[in-house]
């Protein structure tokens, strides 16, 4: 199975590293991806919005042989939606690490401070607790060492789908910061947070209680999750 790698936002294929190896290791063909403008702290980002990281993702689905399955972490999660309803009949499963689909109209992330074409990232003040979880500061020295500035308008355009079939794609979210039964709850209120997620005809849920940054303060436990999630679609 091909199993195509979305990172979320300041961050690029190398992020997935010690995620991969259960995967590898069960047979899988991995596509860690760097989207556009992720290339370098030096890359231009001028005029990369959420379009040209959804067709980047979308041109590897089309390169590839039968039908991947998606993964997207945090901001990626978005980006898979919109290549799940672009390709709904391409697409095996999408797995959303910490994250869900975002609908029509929808934008990641509008409020993150901005510094002209880039988003660096903020400093650790301004997260949530809740994000931060078993993030030690090791580990957040080595991701700011490793972070890069993400495109402005990838985070704040809207978002665009239509595609009723994408309700279909099978789902699984790897509930972290939140537990899934909040989500549940979410859902259930009609929250505009869950709202796309509530619209999804075949989902299931795992809890991998840490931070919103599993690949690095779980890693080894988000492989085995997706492995399980992919898997579980196989069977």
């Amino acid at each position: 199975m091909d199993i195509i790698l979305v990172p979320g936002f300041w961050l690029d294929a190398s992020s997935w590293e010690e995620v991969t190896p259960a995967l590898v290791a069960a047979g899988h063909t991995v596509h860690p991806l760097t989207l556009p403008g992720l290339e370098s702290v030096s890359a231009d980002r001028s005029g990369i919005g959420l379009r040209d990281h959804v067709d980047a993702v979308v041109r590897v689905v089309d390169s590839l042989e039968g039908r991947p399955v998606l993964v997207g972490h945090s901001g990626g999660g978005a980006i898979i939606s919109a290549v799940a309803d672009a390709r709904p009949e391409r697409i095996a499963r999408c797995i959303y690490v910490d994250s869900g689909p975002v609908g029509e109209g929808g934008v990641i992330n509008d409020e993150l401070p901005a510094d002209g074409d880039d988003i660096p990232l903020p400093p650790w003040e301004l997260f949530e607790e809740q994000d931060l979880t078993d993030l030690t500061d090791e580990l957040r020295a080595r991701f700011r060492a490793r972070a890069i500035p993400q495109p402005r308008r990838v985070a704040q355009d809207p978002q665009q789908v239509g595609d009723p079939r994408r309700y279909d794609v099978p789902t699984t979210i790897i509930a972290c910061e939140f537990p899934s039964c909040m989500l549940k709850e979410f859902m259930a209120a009609g929250h505009p947070f869950t709202a796309e997620l509530a619209r999804m005809n075949d989902v299931e849920y795992v809890d991998l209680p840490t931070g919103h940054w599993p690949q690095f303060t779980r890693p080894s436990e988000l492989g085995q999750a997706i492995l399980a999630a992919v898997q579980g679609r196989q069977g």
